[in-house]
């Protein structure tokens, strides 16, 4: 199966909002408005074009990944700028070929050749580990709400990004979270 992935143009928005809508529509673990997060981050500050892309097999897009701007924030109230993976949607009948995984090998390298150290996720424990994601909480990395350590998930794009950081993840306006 030949898979492409490039960037996101705006003829493809609709098709986009449709595809993550039914990726997500069985998810139990979502409030399936995906889609609508996707809407509002690419009319932000946080939105990074090159960084939102999609899966084709042939003339279909069957995939698309987003990673938007976000900040680490410490004590001390100094920031450091990451990412937030948010979503990674592949249709129904896609998932489990690969998909997901040329999407974000493709996005990590992207945001690594923009110049992006990190990224951070919640997402589940089993599936985001073999792309080398680890437990933020073994940085000293938090989300501002309640979630499982193995659930919140943190790597560095360039080695010893997140060195000398430490905090709280401050996510754009248009994710909801205060």
């Amino acid at each position: 199966m030949n898979i492409t992935i490039r960037k996101e143009e705006k003829k493809d928005y609709k098709l986009v909002f449709n595809l993550v809508q039914r990726a997500f529509e069985k998810e139990l673990m979502s409030d399936h408005t995906e889609q609508e997060l996707v809407e509002r981050l690419r009319n932000s500050e946080a939105f990074v074009p090159e960084l939102s892309l999609v899966a084709e097999i042939g003339e279909q897009i069957v995939g698309y990944i987003l990673l938007s701007k976000i900040k680490i924030v410490n004590k001390t109230l100094e920031e450091t700028e990451s990412l937030a993976m948010a979503p990674v949607a592949v249709l129904p009948e896609f998932q489990g070929k690969g998909v997901g995984a040329r999407l974000i090998e493709s996005a990590h390298e992207k945001a690594k050749e923009l110049g992006f150290g990190s990224v951070v996720l919640l997402g589940h424990e089993g599936y985001y580990p073999r792309f080398g994601y680890e437990m933020a909480k073994n940085y000293g990395i938090r989300l501002p709400f309640e979630v499982p350590d193995e659930n919140c998930m943190v790597i560095e794009l360039v080695k010893g990004a997140l060195q000398h950081t430490k905090g709280i993840v401050k996510y754009p306006k248009e994710f909801g979270i205060e």
